[in-house]
């Protein structure tokens, strides 16, 4: 049987529908449910990696050791993981994270961008850490150029490189063309971290696993950034039932959603229009919140936010631009 490696970000890109507000209480419960239900890797930390608590990214509960510290005395078998964007994110802050038992570390650019993170996976290889290449906004890359920045990560040392579909905006055949000019572009194992925002996260992660790649990504209650990820649970029983082995135990994983992770949302993870907006539009699945604010705050609609988001190319870390657009969309209306 073929086995598929599960990464779970629920306490990572989860924070982002619960604007960062997680105790570390709440993820150390979270956390042990997870290792208890077999979940391998288990991402903790604000919704946007290390350093992204700030005024730009939304302030979180607590720091992001004070998380790892919670977590690190519950896990017994899971490997914990951080997610760290260049910029946001620096060595110095992962070399602390390692302190708390960090095994993983998913180095996070923008699609066009892998460069930028050849010193922060060389860092990690030199400290024996599983570094992971992340490019975000696949989407907004044709496939050769999604394998040529895939190459780069594969020459800096990273051990896996991920697709990632950070927008939602891709249907299964853009995953699959991705995936499949990633494939024959490296030796290393590939993975693919999908949002929910047009409703194919399930069947894009599908699409991945068809055109080759060996690990995908999943939230409990699919809990996440814009409409959120695959949704764990449902994720675990469609590979099982597709003969793909994952070392998940479906009860428990199902219950670890009933029990522990549901009681903490602040709202159903649906794909609410905006949410389908940023799909549609390909606009970076963290806007979300910040348009909400934004377009009520100026008596706009969130979606025409969205729209021209995505209408201008914006990518992750360009947060402050939603201000911007939303001043320029009401002055047109006045």
């Amino acid at each position: 049987m073929k086995a598929i490696r599960i990464i779970d970000t629920t306490l990572r890109d989860g924070m982002h529908a619960v604007s960062h507000q997680l105790t570390p209480d709440q993820m150390a419960a979270v956390a042990a449910g997870l290792d208890q239900a077999g979940v391998g890797t288990i991402e903790v930390g604000h919704g946007d990696g290390l350093g992204g608590s700030s005024l730009q990214y939304g302030f979180a509960a607590a720091s992001d050791f004070d998380y790892l510290a919670a977590v690190a005395q519950v896990v017994q078998s899971a490997r914990i993981d951080v997610l760290l964007i260049p910029g946001i994110g620096t060595i110095d802050m992962l070399r602390e994270a390692m302190q708390y038992g960090v095994k993983t570390v998913r180095v996070a650019t923008h699609v066009t961008e892998a460069d930028v993170g050849e010193q922060h996976i060389g860092f990690a290889k030199k400290n024996n850490l599983e570094a992971i290449g992340f490019l975000m906004m696949s989407h907004m890359a044709s496939p050769q150029k999604v394998a040529e920045q895939a190459k780069l990560f594969e020459g800096y040392g990273a051990d896996i490189v991920y697709v990632t579909d950070s927008a939602g905006a891709m249907l299964p055949a853009d995953v699959k063309a991705r995936v499949e000019a990633v494939r024959q572009a490296v030796g290393i194992p590939i993975g693919f971290h999908g949002h929910n925002n047009l409703g194919l996260a399930i069947g894009n992660s599908l699409a991945a696993i068809e055109a080759g790649a060996t690990l995908v990504d999943g939230t409990v209650r699919g809990l996440g950034a814009g409409a959120g990820n695959a949704q764990l649970e449902v994720l675990t029983a469609v590979l099982a039932k597709a003969g793909l082995e994952t070392g998940i135990d479906l009860y428990k994983i199902m219950d670890v959603g009933e029990e522990l992770v549901e009681p903490l949302m602040h709202r159903p993870q649906i794909i609410g229009n905006a949410a389908l907006a940023i799909g549609y539009a390909g606009a970076y699945g963290s806007f979300l919140l910040h348009a909400q604010r934004a377009a009520e705050k100026f008596g706009l609609d969130a979606r025409d936010i969205l729209l021209e988001m995505g209408r201008r190319k914006t990518v992750g870390g360009q947060e402050d631009l939603i201000l911007d657009v939303a001043i320029s969309l009401a002055g047109a209306k006045r």
